[in-house]
């Protein structure tokens, strides 16, 4: 059985092997490729990001919005990107914590999207 995911180690593990699939990946792998130049920094800030939003430590300060704001990425792309990181807690972990991590991909992806899609709309 699969443990939950309960340690910043667990974090690294997930955020590592997402990205390892996203960097493959011939639908996102590109778009990240074209605006991640150095991948150690962004890791970091991811695993701060998810230790803040799974584990309750407040190691992330930032704002995940803008910096996906000018890319113009469009519902398939985040469709994809949850497909990936669901793949990756079911291969990787189990528990409820591991669901709340789905949870929260899933809202920040219908987030995004439609703040993406108004500002596209606003800024032809």
């Amino acid at each position: 059985m699969k443990a939950d995911i309960s340690t910043f180690e667990d974090i690294q593990v997930l955020v590592n092997t997402f990205y390892d699939k996203v960097r493959k990946d011939d639908l996102i792998g590109g778009i990240f490729a074209g605006v991640i130049t150095d991948w150690e920094p962004h890791l970091q800030k991811m695993y701060r990001f998810w230790q803040s939003i799974l584990l309750g430590e407040n190691t992330y300060n930032g704002r995940p919005f803008p910096p996906h704001a000018q890319m113009r990425l469009q519902q398939q792309h985040f469709d994809r990107w949850l497909k990936l990181w669901h793949e990756t807690l079911d291969d990787k972990f189990s528990g409820p914590v591991a669901d709340e991590a789905k949870m929260r991909a899933k809202n920040i992806a219908n987030i995004f999207v439609s703040k993406i899609s108004y500002f596209t709309q606003s800024n032809p």
